[in-house]
């Protein structure tokens, strides 16, 4: 039977969601579109990055006006500001110099450092180092800049085997590695004495020697190394070759085997050794340190127990050779080290330590004689995020922390000053918003720079007394923003799969959003415990959410159970349970966000990620097809036995076992019933691009359907503009039933 045109458009329409008019070619040029249209040049008076003098109450920063940068000192005390330098007249000196046009408005000075006079400003342009004296109007160029000194990949593992001889404080001797032990020489006569006599190729002392403050000891670490796993990437099509590379990284995994420390002290006069047992960190994951006690009887070290159950600060006495621990955190899932923070007072008696044993984390006053806290510092159902100063002469603590303040949003971060006694709470930025401040050196002020995903950035100049408004800065413009049609994500929130917990997260819709239409779903996952990742702060371009949303889609995130920084009892959910992925958190949020907002199609719900993302939107359709209908995965960690260890053994626990199989995207491959886009990196250099290569192995062995996207030359990607135009194509084709437009209609 044949359908007319009415009545296959009638059809369209209730079989689609009305979802017709998505996913067009202008859709899709729109979507492009708007990466400049809502660019951060866009917003005026933003960005403020101040830059305090050394020694002063002055700093600096760089104004975003309409009419292009222009740097501007304040002074605190005198609540004045004016501009930096004379821009116009650099500009010309530079382009003099240069030979290169130099337009005062768009001066960008690279590594800029300025006089406490504010008259000698020295900083990078062109490729070159130059100084210039303002009040002279003098420009001295002083050089290329040196090339960088190539920096080790942080997957690799300090050997520990090279640095520079070592003086004594008292100037008097020097202490090196040579054929792996540990020697000194006295600077007077030249005279050379091997202190250790046991180090061996396989056995060796650390080259990082530390003096005892008395110069009478040295302390250093004896390192068995073990034999090192390497990762091997083919790079298919150089820049300067025809014929393939293949590329060698170090690359720990799940399981390896780990180097082994042991802390040692030699007297130099007298060649006595000071071996301690290693029975208080026998099953090491790390160790760090030592450090010298102010006293030189004895070094404090820490231990990072396998398995990450127990931590503890440990103190060897360079009398006796005896261990004792200092502090002992454990826990029967891990102890997150990640939130580490120790300082040690001057009088020697006491030490402050951050801590989560309260199921939040906190500062504690320790008392190193009995190895015990006096007392806790902080408290309440909040969470200390980081210490900026602690100010030993006058007895305060400055730190930042978030979900102190009742009735918001938990993750917002600002900044306070406690005293040592735990009372005296102050909070200094007080306004709602997420805060990033910047103190002077004698924390009298701070600049304090807040906004939220829909508030436009306001800075300040504050007192790091009592947090009061010394000075306003800049509130941001964002008229010009919103003329070309930006709107700001909406901030949701929602219960999670308890029923009780709410759940933080954000909605993204098109610009020409229009409520009437149904709109297919599609989050946007990273999902790793360590951290909360839905944005903040204000952003122009949500390079994640923003164009995607565009072709005709509601785009969300959220944090649910197994991130960070609402409780330790939030956060443990991952403990392993890396598969559970907070999905379930996720999957409540959504639906609550369609019940309140009817246009949401919570049938058509697609997924997509990297890296942890990765794996968990594959896991999402792997085990969740009847809520996710679609994932695109980029370069996934899809087996936790095949990426990094620090990650997987600190949130799936040690030693290898089932937790990480049950996980694994490779041993639920056979699983899939939904479209999959899988995306890899030939040369992602942090997670291994076999793990995304043997869920395709998987795949094909279970006969399914996917696609792949292989970037050649690329790391650890989402895929790049390739990538992206694939991705959008992908979610066009399989929730909106649409065919996407070919790639050179869109210009």
């Amino acid at each position: 039977m044949k359908i007319g045109k009415l009545g296959w458009l009638a059809a369209m329409l209730l079989s689609g969601g009305m979802a017709v008019a998505q996913g067009t070619a202008d859709d899709y040029r729109r979507a492009y579109a708007l990466k400049e249209k809502f660019s951060a040049d866009k917003v005026f008076y933003s960005n403020v990055n101040p830059q305090w003098i050394e020694g002063t109450h002055q700093f600096w920063y760089v104004r975003n006006t309409p009419d292009g940068r222009l740097y501007v000192s304040v002074d605190a005390d005198k609540k004045a500001r004016k501009e930096l330098f004379d821009s116009h007249r650099l500009a010309k000196a530079l382009g003099a110099a240069s030979g290169k046009e130099v337009k005062p408005e768009a001066l960008s000075l690279g590594r800029l450092s300025v006089s406490k006079g504010l008259d000698t400003l020295r900083f990078v342009f062109n490729n070159q180092r130059w100084m210039y004296a303002s009040r002279k109007n003098q420009l001295v160029n002083e050089g290329a800049l040196p090339l960088p000194p190539k920096q080790k990949h942080w997957m690799e593992v300090d050997d520990e085997k090279t640095a520079s001889p070592v003086p004594s404080p008292d100037g008097k001797w020097i202490a090196f590695i040579k054929n792996q032990n540990i020697y000194v020489k006295e600077v007077a006569t030249g005279k050379e004495k091997q202190l250790s006599l046991d180090g061996t190729l396989g056995n060796y002392y650390s080259a990082y020697i530390r003096w005892s403050p008395d110069s009478k000891k040295v302390a250093s670490c004896k390192i068995r190394p073990v034999e090192k796993r390497y990762v091997y990437y083919v790079e298919s099509s150089p820049a300067d070759q025809l014929q393939p590379k293949l590329h060698k990284q170090e690359y720990a995994k799940p399981g390896d085997e780990l180097p082994f420390k042991v802390p040692c002290i030699y007297e130099v006069e007298s060649g006595r050794s000071i071996i301690p047992s290693t029975e208080l960190f026998d099953r090491q994951y790390e160790v760090y340190g030592p450090e010298w006690n102010p006293d030189s009887r004895a070094v404090t070290f820490e231990y990072n127990q396998r398995g990450h159950q127990v931590y503890r600060v440990l103190e060897l006495s360079a009398e006796t050779g005896k261990v004792r621990p200092l502090v002992e955190e454990t826990s029967d899932k891990y102890v997150n080290y990640t939130r580490h923070f120790r300082h040690d007072l001057k009088d020697g008696k006491q030490m402050i330590w951050m801590s989560e044993r309260d199921n939040w984390n906190h500062l504690y006053m320790y008392n190193r004689t009995t190895a015990q806290p006096d007392y806790q510092i902080t408290k309440g159902e909040w969470y200390v995020r980081e210490v900026l100063r602690v100010d030993e002469d006058n007895r305060q603590i400055y730190f930042s922390a978030n979900g102190m303040e009742a009735g918001e949003d938990p993750y917002l971060i600002r900044y306070y000053r406690i005293g040592f006694d735990g009372k005296g709470l102050t909070c200094l930025t007080p306004e709602e918003g997420m805060h990033r401040a910047w103190f002077s050196e004698d924390m009298k002020y701070l600049v304090d720079v807040y906004s939220m995903v829909d508030k436009a950035p306001v800075a300040v100049l504050r007192s790091a007394r009592d947090g009061k408004v010394v000075m306003p800065l800049e509130t941001a413009d964002i008229t010009r923003l919103e003329a070309e049609g930006w709107k700001a994500p909406e901030v949701f929130v929602a219960k999670g799969r308890d029923g009780k917990t709410d759940m933080w997260g954000l909605i993204a819709r098109p610009t020409n959003f229009d409520p009437n239409k149904k709109y297919p779903i599609i989050e946007y996952i990273y999902q790793g415990p360590g951290d909360q990742y839905v944005p903040k702060t204000f952003r122009p371009y949500d390079w994640n959410m923003t164009s995607l949303a565009e072709l005709g889609f509601i785009v969300v995130m959220v944090d649910g159970m197994g991130t960070s920084f609402r409780s330790r009892a939030f956060e443990n959910v991952c403990y392993k349970n890396l598969k559970d992925a907070g999905l379930p958190d996720h999957i409540a949020w959504i639906k609550a966000a369609a019940q309140k907002y009817p246009y949401m199609d919570v049938d058509r719900v697609g997924i997509y990620g990297c890296s942890a993302g990765g794996q968990e939107s594959t896991n999402a359709v792997l085990l969740y097809p009847d809520f996710y209908k679609a994932a695109y995965s980029a370069c996934g960690c899809h087996d936790n036995r095949m990426d990094k260890i620090w990650w997987n053994e600190l949130w799936l626990g040690y030693p290898v076992g089932d937790q990480y199989k049950e996980g694994s995207n490779v041993e639920n491959a056979h699983l899939l019933s939904r479209p999959l886009m899988l995306v890899v990196g030939e040369l992602d250099d942090n997670v291994d691009p076999a793990s995304t290569m043997q869920v395709i192995n998987a795949l094909i062995k279970a006969n399914k359907d996917f696609e792949l996207v292989v970037i050649p030359g690329a790391h650890h990607t989402m895929g790049e503009d390739f990538g992206e135009h694939k991705r959008y194509d992908f979610f066009v084709r399989h929730l909106m039933q649409v065919n996407p437009p070919k790639w050179e209609e869109i210009k």
